[in-house]
C-alpha cells in the first residue's frame, strides 16, 4: 500500500475496473475531518476540513465570517490541549480575541455551521450576509493576459490534488501576478479561509491589492469571504453563480469565470480588466 507523506492524505485500496478487467490497487485519498472552532471556550462552528494549516483556517474564518473586523482583534489561535474527548485534541482550535472585542457568542452559534460543501448554510439570512461589508475600494486595473495565466500557476502549486484529485485550491497573487501563497482543502471555502488566515500574518492588511484565484466554481460564500478580506479581483476556473455575480457587482469586486487557456469571462466590474 502507498504510504502518504502528508497529513492531508490517507492510504486506501480501491478495486479498479478497466473494461471487463478489475484489480486491487493502492491509492491516496484526501482526508476530511471535523474541526471545532471555539471562542472563550464556547464552540461557535464545526468545519469539515482537510487537516493542515488549522490555525490559519481559524484566523481566516474569524475574518471572512466577520466575527472580527481586522486581524488585530485576534490575539492568539491555538489547538486546545484540554478537550472532553482526548481523540479530538487535534481537532479543536481556540480563537482568543482582544478583551475589547465584543462578540455575541449565542448569535454566532445560531447563525454559523459549516461543512465541506457549503460555507453559508447557517446564515440567518442571505440579505444580512450581503449587507455585512461595504464595497471594496480599489481603483487599479489588470491586463487580461495576466489573469488568464493565473489558474495554471495555481494548479502547479496544488501538490495534494496532484496525488489525490480530491482537493480544491485557492491562491493569492499580488496585482502584478506574483504568487504569494497556495492553500488546498476538501472544502473550497476552507481553502480560501486558510489563505486569508495566512495573509493576516504575512501580507499588508487589508488585501485590496490582491487577486484571489480558485480552482472551481464561485458561489456566494467565496465572494463574501473575499469581500470581508477586501480582495478586489476573483478569478475562477469554472462558473460563478447568479448570487455570486450580483454580490460581486454590489461589492465592487471584479469576478472572472471560466478562465481556461485564452478564454475568460468578466462578470462584474469589467472596468478593472484591460487589454494590455
Amino acid at each position: 500500500m502507498i504510504e502518504p507523506d502528508d497529513e492531508r492524505m490517507r492510504a486506501t485500496v480501491r478495486e479498479q475496473w478497466t473494461g471487463p478487467d478489475r484489480e486491487r490497487v493502492s491509492d491516496l485519498v484526501a482526508r476530511e475531518e471535523p474541526l471545532e472552532l471555539r471562542i472563550a471556550g464556547v464552540p461557535i462552528a464545526v468545519v469539515m476540513r482537510t487537516p493542515g494549516h488549522d490555525l490559519e483556517l481559524a484566523r481566516g474564518f474569524a475574518i471572512t465570517e466577520r466575527i472580527v473586523e481586522s486581524p488585530a482583534a485576534i490575539t492568539a489561535v491555538r489547538h486546545c490541549d484540554r478537550v472532553e474527548d482526548p481523540d479530538a485534541e487535534d481537532n479543536v482550535v481556540q480563537i482568543v480575541l482582544d478583551p475589547a472585542v465584543e462578540v455575541d457568542l449565542a448569535k454566532l452559534r445560531r447563525n454559523i455551521f459549516t461543512t465541506s460543501s457549503c460555507g453559508v448554510c447557517g446564515k440567518a439570512s442571505i440579505a444580512a450576509a450581503m449587507g455585512s461589508a461595504p464595497p471594496v475600494e480599489a481603483t487599479w486595473t489588470v491586463p487580461i493576459d495576466l489573469l488568464r495565466a493565473l489558474p495554471d500557476r495555481l494548479r502547479a502549486g496544488q501538490e495534494v490534488f496532484s496525488k489525490t484529485g480530491g482537493l480544491h485550491g485557492a491562491a493569492l497573487f499580488d496585482r502584478t501576478g506574483v504568487l504569494l501563497e497556495v492553500r488546498e482543502d476538501v472544502g473550497r471555502h476552507n481553502a480560501v479561509d486558510k489563505l486569508v488566515g495566512w495573509a493576516t500574518q504575512n501580507v499588508p492588511w487589508p488585501l485590496r491589492d490582491c487577486v484571489l484565484v480558485v480552482s472551481g466554481r464561485v458561489s456566494f460564500e467565496i465572494v463574501q469571504k473575499a469581500v470581508a478580506a477586501r480582495i478586489a479581483v476573483i478569478v475562477a476556473v469554472s462558473a460563478p453563480s447568479s448570487l455570486a455575480v450580483e454580490f460581486a457587482e454590489r461589492s465592487a469586486v471584479t469576478l472572472v469565470g471560466f478562465t481556461r487557456g485564452d478564454r475568460a469571462g468578466v462578470y462584474s466590474c469589467a472596468w478593472r480588466v484591460t487589454a494590455t
